[in-house]
């Protein structure tokens, strides 16, 4: 803050010295020189008066000066302040600034006519030959399978509910940002998402991908109380002629694009559209902006990279690792704004991924164990399964490169304000072609046939396709109701396994989710509640999970249904989030 010193002090003190000092000496003086020139007491009255003048003239002359002199001084501070307060922000703004997201969450969540394997079927692997498969070899194993299908002896699976009528999350972010020039800035975020009153940070396995935790999901699923690094990340800009590149590298805001931020009630929160990624990775993208020489609004252009898995030496493997002979995962695509005018636009991303694996290196609570050892020496290796009723985390590793991905999502977005009302609307189309290259030498995969979207061995190409829309309402003070619908087809698969999500990302069902919710800003966007329902009516199995062909639930079997499959699910919310 600005101190200025109150010029009227000093020279209210000066003023009275020179008026005290004017009238104890000038005025003898004075009247001695009248004295001297006049020789009437009228003469030396009306000399006495002028000189009083005079010196009341004199003393005004001077005020003035002293008042001049401290308005330059006060000029003088301003501008040193000013400059001192220029070198302040510069200071600060070559550090890192900070933003807290913070959202405490309660979900009331229920699960109709869940499907699982009956005990009469998985007491079958812990068993021996004859009657039941722990020590047989992957033909006699698989041969039973096939009796037991031609034979009818495969059992219905077990139906149940699931009910957690409350369940409370906290969410937090810690963002980072800093420009050192206007060419160079940085971004980072460190994030923890935490159930209440579990800080075990590994979940039990039901087979999703959701339920292990590596590094596509460590901070965006609750993960306990430890701190992750979500994002990290440089970006160097130059214009180049009338074209502005960015180069960018770090661990990529690849996370909660668009259009969630709808639902977010925030900004967009990450670059690919999550329609067909929603998941953390490392990589690079190098940006084009090309409004200035073609003749569309907001034209740009995009190629991105990511690298999903790190197969080689020097990652988390060992030396001596059985799959080192995995290749890397890599992921190349590009974004694109077709058009992009005030709150209108339309965009298209594309994305393809090199040698997907059998899954990522992570850790989770596996049902039973897996062992494939040759025990007896005869050159065939036999399969061992054991419980896992002490609980203990298993450390999963990948074991075999399945195949080759595809995506593309063509977004529309627009508000219709200057034409109706201040409604947001959005409309996602999405493609996804699945190229199976070999079954998984993972053992449970791998008795089972398992492929890219595949079974038995089938390894088939497949293309999916998937549609969401959504549209958002003014309410009174200043509130937004929003309505979403998504649909996935069967051979529908993204990499959505980042979405924020007890059940499961819901943009990666195949089947049906309808949700609305309705939001209410308590200061602006800074603190906000929102509250809302969703239902998801799944229509096939192995939603999210690139491993196996999908089956029809309502006609899914105990061996389909080994990993618990879920049907129907009703999820109701509320939500408090602070922002700043």
């Amino acid at each position: 803050m600005k101190r200025t010193t109150p010029f009227f002090k000093p020279i209210f003190f000066l003023s009275a010295v020179a008026f005290l000092l004017a009238i104890a000496l000038p005025f003898p003086a004075a009247a001695s020189n009248c004295s001297k020139k006049c020789a009437t007491e009228d003469c030396k009255s009306k000399c006495s008066v002028n000189t009083l003048k005079e010196e009341v003239s004199s003393l005004q002359k001077k005020v003035e000066n002293l008042e001049k002199q401290n308005d330059w001084a006060q000029d003088d501070m301003e501008d040193m302040s000013g400059r001192l307060d220029k070198a302040e922000m510069h200071t600060a703004t070559d550090k890192v600034s900070f933003g807290v997201y913070l959202r405490t969450r309660a979900d009331s969540i229920h699960y109709d006519d869940m499907r699982g394997a009956p005990a009469s079927l998985m007491g079958a692997f812990f068993a021996p030959p004859p009657y039941g498969f722990n020590g047989a070899t992957l033909p006699q194993i698989q041969q039973g399978m096939q009796q037991m299908a031609m034979n009818g002896m495969i059992p219905p699976p077990e139906s149940y509910d699931a009910d957690n009528d409350i369940i409370y999350t906290n969410k937090f972010r810690l963002d980072m940002k800093a420009r050192v020039n206007e060419n160079l800035r940085f971004d980072g975020r460190l994030a923890a998402y935490k159930v209440y009153g579990d800080s075990s940070g590994v979940k039990f396995n039901q087979g999703s991908l959701g339920d292990v935790t590596f590094d596509g999901n460590t901070s965006s699923l609750p993960h306990g109380d430890t701190i992750h690094l979500e994002r990290a990340y440089f970006v160097y800009s130059q214009e180049y002629g009338a074209v502005p590149v960015s180069l960018s590298l770090g661990r990529r805001p690849s996370t909660d694009g668009p259009p969630l931020e709808y639902g977010n009630y925030d900004v967009v929160g990450g670059s690919p559209f999550a329609s067909i990624i929603n998941w953390q990775f490392d990589g690079a993208s190098l940006s084009f902006g090309l409004e200035n020489i073609v003749p569309v609004p907001g034209a740009s252009f995009k190629l991105c990279y990511g690298l999903g898995y790190e197969a080689d030496w020097g990652n988390s493997n060992s030396l001596n690792y059985s799959g080192s002979d995995l290749e890397d995962v890599h992921l190349l695509g590009f974004i694109t704004d077709l058009y992009s005018k005030d709150r209108t636009s339309l965009g298209l991303n594309y994305a393809h991924a090199f040698d997907i694996t059998d899954g990522f290196t992570g850790t989770s609570v596996m049902p039973f164990t897996i062992a494939k050892q040759d025990t007896n020496g005869d050159g065939e290796a036999e399969y061992y399964f054991e419980q896992n009723t002490g609980g203990f985390i298993s450390r999963l590793e990948p074991m075999t490169n399945i195949g080759d991905w595809d995506a593309a999502s063509l977004l529309y977005r627009t508000n219709l304000s200057d034409k109706f009302a201040d409604i947001d609307l959005f409309l996602a189309g999405s493609w996804t072609h699945t190229n199976p290259t070999e079954i998984s030498k993972n053992p449970f995969y791998e008795m089972m046939g398992m492929g890219l979207l595949s079974s038995n061995g089938d390894l088939q190409s497949r293309d999916g396709y998937g549609i969401y829309t959504g549209a958002l309402f003014p309410m009174p003070y200043q509130a937004r109701l929003g309505l979403e619908y998504n649909w996935g087809s069967k051979y529908w698969f993204n990499f959505t396994g980042a979405e924020d999500s007890l059940i499961g990302s819901k943009l990666a069902v195949r089947g049906d989710v309808y949700e609305a919710y309705y939001i209410q800003p308590i200061i602006d966007k800074n603190f906000f509640v929102r509250v809302g329902t969703q239902y998801y009516d799944y229509k096939y199995t192995g939603s999210g999970n690139p491993l196996g062909k999908p089956v029809e639930i309502a006609s899914a079997n105990a061996l389909d249904t080994i990993n618990p499959v879920a049907d129907e699910v009703w999820n109701y919310y509320l939500s408090a989030t602070l922002s700043f």
